[in-house]
């Protein structure tokens, strides 16, 4: 039994193996449902959407081909590798257009090629990962010592974004710390671990809560800038962003054993336990008004995720208060979000993007991607896509 499973008692044992056993079962039929699919979201009858042919450089696309390496993973079933495969097809026609292309291939092409590369020895997968490491490589800015995000014009009309850097970014970093174990080249980790530094100095507050977007002077490196971004404003406290933090910084200490980057991962980590509200549902904004009350469960599966990894690394008396929180989280995800019928093709609902788009509370592929992640860590799964 592995460390998390010993940590649990007999009843959280008991839910996260059902649990597994409802989400392998949904997608023992949903796979094949949307074998021809990249789905990033469902319509009105629950059924999903199809990136893969509107949008494929889309950054959510790797989430779908996540799950199937999931599965494989857990089943042993050469039926989610087949399906997998076409997300991989899809996305090198991103790597041929070029221009779609942005700070977020890490998670394009972790859960896809590199997943398929470290559990097949796929030639190709291995490929793929590394032209995306590159790719994400050059990206950086030496002066600034961080990852650019988006291209020009992406967040907002007339704006070049060249000093932009958002706290997702942290999520993406692990392709780096990958292909310097591959290559054995300390470059890829160390542009990982200056951007990781620039986001702890800038990004983090004292609180331990996140700003998202910071921009800087491309040509000095000097702050010049903070967006509220995704979040209800700036300032303010956009919970998925607070999540990336969590789970990011968590990951770059398991790739690199820097300690400050542990200690950030328990600074965020401790205001987002300390803002749980009373039913476990997160907010889209920790800082949002009390009106309209907009959730996001995609935030709650991320953190769950990143929780869990931090009770790995922490002393005896410290892993308790990190895996309550996430099986806290889980189980009201379980029981207000998920839906493992076949009267729909998404697992968990309830998610939102960002604080003033005009809709919320929707299915999003990464909500299921991170609660399956989450659940299966605790059923007993050793596999780290990140």
């Amino acid at each position: 039994m592995n460390m998390i499973r010993e940590l649990l008692c007999e009843q959280d044992r008991v839910w996260a193996d059902e649990t597994a056993a409802k989400i392998k079962a949904k997608l023992d039929w949903v796979s094949v449902k949307s074998k021809d699919k990249i789905p990033y979201t469902a319509d009105e009858n629950g059924t999903h959407d199809d990136k893969s042919r509107t949008d494929p450089s889309w950054w959510t696309n790797g989430f779908w081909g996540g799950m199937l390496w999931l599965m494989y993973r857990e089943t042993g079933d050469s039926k989610y590798a087949g399906i997998a495969a076409y997300s991989e097809q899809v996305l090198d026609s991103c790597m041929e257009q070029y221009y779609g292309l942005h700070h977020d291939v890490g998670f394009m092409w972790l859960p896809t090629a590199v997943a398929d590369y470290r559990l097949t020895g796929n030639a190709d997968g291995r490929r793929r990962g590394l032209h995306a490491a590159n790719l994400l490589a050059g990206r950086f800015n030496p002066v600034g010592k961080f990852i650019r995000a988006w291209n020009d014009g992406a967040w907002k009309e007339g704006c070049g974004n060249r000093g932009w850097a958002i706290i997702d970014c942290l999520m993406n970093i692990p392709l780096l710390y990958w292909a310097s174990d591959e290559t054995h080249d300390p470059r890829f980790r160390q542009i990982a671990m200056l951007h990781a530094d620039t986001v702890m100095e800038h990004f983090i507050r004292p609180d331990g809560s996140s700003n998202h977007i910071v921009e800087f002077d491309a040509e000095t490196g000097a702050v010049a800038a903070r967006y509220g971004g995704q979040g209800y404003e700036e300032g303010s406290s956009w919970t998925r962003g607070q999540s990336w933090a969590l789970y990011g910084f968590a990951l770059s200490y398991i790739h690199t054993g820097k300690q400050e980057y542990l200690d950030t991962a328990k600074r965020v980590a401790h205001y987002f336990i300390a803002n749980i509200p009373e039913d476990g549902m997160i907010p889209v904004d920790f800082r949002q008004p009390a009106q309209p009350d907009y959730k996001d469960s995609t935030a709650a599966a991320i953190a769950a995720c990143g929780l869990i990894e931090i009770a790995k690394q922490v002393g005896d008396l410290e892993k308790g208060l990190y895996l309550n929180a996430a099986l806290r989280l889980l189980q009201a995800l379980d029981e207000q979000c998920c839906r493992y019928g076949e009267d729909c093709d998404y697992l968990v609902g309830r998610g939102s993007g960002s604080y003033h788009e005009n809709t919320h509370e929707y299915p999003i592929i990464y909500g299921d991607y991170f609660f399956m992640e989450a659940i299966f860590k605790l059923a007993g799964s050793d596999f780290l896509i990140w």
